[in-house]
């Protein structure tokens, strides 16, 4: 699997905040935030997926 690198400026409050969330899940920030962009990314797929499957068969 290929990887790039993503580099991001973001504010400390921000960052204390997404640190907190990923302490409970006991993950790192990074994984936190990688984990949480491929779900978003993953909705949006499976969103157009059922948009077009509702639009093949009818909308119920």
């Amino acid at each position: 699997m290929d990887s790039s690198v993503l580099s991001l400026r973001i504010d400390a409050d921000l960052h204390d905040r997404l640190r907190e969330r990923a302490a409970k899940r006991g993950m790192s920030v990074q994984d936190y935030v990688v984990r949480t962009l491929i779900r978003d990314d993953f909705d949006e797929r499976f969103k157009t997926a059922v948009d077009e499957t509702e639009k093949f068969y009818g909308a119920a």
